[in-house]
């Protein structure tokens, strides 16, 4: 046993000294000087873009490098000093004199005598088995200055066995593979990993959102144990994911090679690194290899207020329908974000009472400290005349890019103080809803402020018997996505008063499918066959919609088969339709269905042979590689042929997600007494009302009610115009995002990628007694930018590209009803215009000094204007309807 132990521990003392004795890192020699020459590049521009047309400039350098010290004990424990020498900026390719900023210049022009003076100035790197362990340079040099050393000192680090490791260079803390064959080493940097102080901020949605693809490669070649060459590339492509069209790149590069070796100085006695440091420069301080901030200023760049002065006629009603309201918009957002709270409040209150509105979009848009502070100084909510802006600053939150929690606190004290309008007291509840959704997206659900408003909105329902606030919590709630109010949801589903059962149910719709429990199903069934109260036909209708979304099972597929024929006259045509739709357009319940659909007793003449005027009808809008986007028009008549609900639909779809774009919901009930008809079974008693919902990129909003009770609708019939109500109109910041991107030469990329959204919609209801008809109008007007910008700036050089989008469109949709005749003629009509697609791309260089050199390119096309298709029933009807006003 004794000797088996002895055993043991000489096999492990052997092991430990062979590993002692192995090479871990890169080693110098003593009394000798390597001579390097250095360059680093750095190229922007599109993503597919060439070098000879990319921006960015290269530095090129010597680079002499000695042996400091060493530890005795560990012959890979080494403190090396590094000298930048000869230093030049150039292009990255040839250029023309016109197109060369850099022509005539010199390295001190361009740096400056100080700078220049700093980067020459040697610094010292602790290496230890290959790794920095400490970067010593003076603390007073400038940032810019500390991270191109980090950048170089970095090329040093590898390890010369294969494996992976977690290490800090000047990209930041990042897991490193490395690949060591015959005298060389391949080390592969997962930028995804790599942690720095420098957070950026993105959209929450995918779809609206950009994607970077990132690789670092760093190629060494060895001899005699020490770095002949190494060759770093590096690459950062973004993209738009709804169009990776625009996309910009940034490649940078790295070479360090060795031109020869000569005597140098002697390696210095002392205890350890830090002690041997002091001694040759008592200024010289472990300031860390991970690169700091740098501070950018723009010279010559407006204030705030000259920003405004320069584009506020853009930002005018009548231009909203026109790129320029985005693309000021958005220009406008990053100008605000850099200014401070006084400056705002100043723009605030010397807009024009026109332009205030706009003004307020983006400013609330920008979401930083300042603004939103300067927002909640400018409103008065207890004015009840400030409801237009009070309602813009709260829907400008809703749809906010990447809130935070200081907004949400800012909106549940407004909901506790004294608000003057009903109106925005229920927006600003419904959009708490939305942030809490959003920040519960970011990891943020615990929050203090957010787990108090979670408390708030879902024990506030039954905590009032207030017909518009228990609305009000349960469209918050609908906002909010939380799978705590899946119960509440269901709860209401079955309630006696109409708008509950559909908010809630159009709430579940919106879940995930996984959420869709057993009992949540078994509410939605006992709703849609009405076991145990008689329900209106919308909410049936709103109830089909749950269960076909939902995984349906083969018997509530069936069931819901066999109940046509014994529907009311028109809901029996729309669940017709509405299967028939489903099965057409492929959607996820239409192989269920075909299962169901062969049995005859559920499918049958009798059954699929209903007539009406209701329709259910999915199409595609657009189509391409990059995003699929697609419509639906549910429309649902009375039996008596008046509108009792219509909604249009408009999703975007990428490979990873989904958006629900756009939803505009129409309700009437109680109108039958206008024509002396019947009402349908379980809406003899309904109050007289027509209203619209909207929701927008997946944020419910207030809904608006055209008239409620029959004097209020008596009245208006008398004075109504034709003219839409405007439901939403403003500026929208769809995607915002924003990072800087470390790059290991010590550049620094940032990257600002920007969609804006001018948008008005609007709807209308129509009815004449005269003429017997009724008509219904959607109409979307927008004006849309996405922009790109990934610039290089370094104080003394600054090099970039734009890469941008935008086009105008409108689309309509339009219900005409002619109810002189029986059966209804019922004609939909959903038409967009021929719209304009324009594609720019701008690449720019400049000096400190104001000498710039800018190249643009662009094209546009035409997208045809069109009709989109609808059933073929219902292009019959538009003849007849047209024939006879004709």
């Amino acid at each position: 046993m004794l000797t088996f132990v002895v055993f043991l521990i000489c096999a492990a003392l052997s092991v430990s000294a062979s590993a002692k004795g192995a090479v871990a890192g890169p080693r110098l020699n003593n009394n000798q000087l390597y001579k390097f020459s250095y360059t680093t590049e750095v190229l922007v521009d599109r993503a597919r873009g060439s070098k000879e047309g990319s921006a960015g400039y290269k530095i090129s350098s010597d680079v002499n490098v000695n042996l400091v010290w060493r530890d005795q004990s560990n012959k890979d424990d080494q403190l090396i000093q590094l000298a930048i020498s000869n230093l030049r900026i150039e292009p990255v390719s040839p250029r023309s004199e016109k197109k060369n900023i850099l022509h005539g210049s010199t390295t001190e022009s361009i740096l400056g005598k100080n700078k220049l003076a700093a980067l020459t100035k040697p610094f010292l790197v602790h290496l230890k088995n290959g790794k920095a362990k400490a970067f010593y340079s003076y603390r007073s040099e400038p940032a810019t200055v500390k991270n191109l050393k980090r950048g170089l000192a970095s090329l040093l680090q590898v390890q010369l066995s294969t494996g992976k490791v977690v290490e800090n260079d000047v990209s930041g803390r990042c897991t490193v593979e490395y690949k060591a064959v015959k005298g060389q080493v391949t080390r592969t940097k997962n930028l995804e990993t790599c942690k720095t102080e420098e957070a950026g901020f993105t959209t929450h949605s995918k779809v609206l959102g950009v994607s970077r693809k990132s690789s670092s490669v760093t190629v060494f070649t060895l001899e005699n144990g020490f770095i002949r060459s190494a060759e770093a590339e590096e690459t950062h492509s973004l993209a738009v994911n709804a169009r990776r069209s625009v996309a910009a790149k940034v490649l940078s590069r790295q070479s360090l090679k060795l031109v020869g070796t000569e005597a140098g100085p002697l390696e210095a006695a002392g205890k350890d690194a830090a002690v041997v440091v002091k001694s040759i420069d008592a200024k010289l301080a472990a300031v860390g290899i991970v690169a700091e901030k740098v501070k950018s200023e723009c010279k010559g760049c407006p204030s705030l207020f000259e920003h405004w002065q320069a584009v506020k006629k853009q930002l005018e009603p009548e231009s909203l329908s026109k790129t320029r309201a985005p693309r000021s918009f958005l220009a406008l957002i990053q100008t605000i974000r850099k200014a401070p709270k006084d400056e705002i409040l100043k723009v605030l209150r010397s807009a024009s009472k026109t332009s205030l509105p706009q003004v307020v979009d983006a400013v609330t848009s920008s979401q930083t400290s300042e603004s939103l502070d300067a927002m909640l100084e400018f409103l008065n909510f207890t004015d009840a005349k400030g409801l237009v802006l009070q309602e813009r600053f709260l829907y400008a939150c809703g749809f906010a890019s990447h809130p935070n929690e200081r907004m949400l606190q800012a909106l549940l004290d407004i909901s506790k103080g004294k608000i003057g309008s009903t109106d925005i007291k229920e927006s600003v509840v419904i959009i708490m809803g939305a942030l809490v959704h959003k920040l519960c997206q970011k990891g943020g659900c615990n929050l203090p402020i957010v787990e108090q408003v979670k408390k708030m909105i879902l024990n506030a329902p039954d905590s009032t018997t207030v017909e518009s606030e228990v609305q009000m919590y349960l469209l918050a709630l609908k906002n909010s996505l939380l799978p705590e109010a899946i119960p509440i949801f269901t709860k209401y589903a079955e309630s006696e008063v109409g708008a509950y059962n559909t908010i809630a149910l159009t709430a579940l719709q919106r879940y995930d499918v996984n959420l869709m429990t057993s009992e949540v199903k078994q509410t939605v069934n006992r709703v849609y066959h009405q076991n145990r109260r008689i329900y209106e036909k919308n909410v049936r209708a709103a109830a089909a919609d749950v269960i076909l979304n939902s995984n349906p099972t083969y018997m509530e597929v069936k069931n819901l088969l066999l109940s046509i024929g014994n529907l009311p006259h028109e809901m029996n045509k729309y669940m017709l339709s509405k299967i028939q739709d489903i099965l057409r357009f492929q959607m996820p319940a239409s192989k269920v269905l075909g299962q169901a659909m062969k049995d005859m007793i559920s499918c049958n003449y009798n059954r699929f042979a209903k007539v009406g005027s209701s329709s259910a009808f999915s199409g595609f809008m657009a189509q391409s590689p990059d995003l699929t986007s697609t419509y639906s028009l549910d429309i649902l008549y009375s039996g008596s042929g008046i509108l009792r609900r219509s909604n249009m639909n408009i999703f975007g779809a990428t490979n990873e997600a989904m958006l629900h774009g756009l939803q505009v919901a129409i309700e009437a009930q109680g109108l039958e007494t206008l024509i002396a008809a019947t009402p349908d079974e379980g809406e003899e008693d309904l109050e007289s009302f027509a209203g619209m919902s909207a929701l927008l990129f997946d944020i419910q909003l207030r809904p608006v009610t055209f008239f409620k009770g029959y004097s209020d609708l008596m009245s208006k019939m008398f004075s109504m115009t034709g003219d839409p109500i405007n439901v939403v109109k403003g500026l929208i910041l769809l995607s915002d995002h924003s990072e800087v991107i470390q790059l290991q030469s010590g550049l620094k990329a940032s990257a600002e990628f920007q969609g804006g959204l001018a948008i008005d919609i609007s709807g209308g209801m129509e009815i004449s007694l005269w003429y017997r008809e009724s008509k219904t109008s959607v109409n979307n007007r927008a004006a849309l930018v996405v922009t790109g910008n990934v610039t290089v700036d370094m104080d003394f050089l600054r090099a970039g590209v734009e890469v941008s989008f935008d086009t105008e469109a409108s689309l309509d949709f339009i219900t005409t009803v002619q109810f002189s005749e029986y059966p209804f003629l019922v004609c939909l009509q959903m038409d967009k215009s021929t719209f304009p697609v324009s594609e720019y791309l701008t690449k720019y260089e400049s000096l400190p000094s104001g000498k710039s050199v800018v190249s643009r390119k662009g094209r546009k096309t035409l997208v045809p204007g069109s009709e989109f298709p609808l059933h073929q029933e219902n292009s019959n009807m538009c003849k007849r309807v047209f024939d006879s006003n004709w």
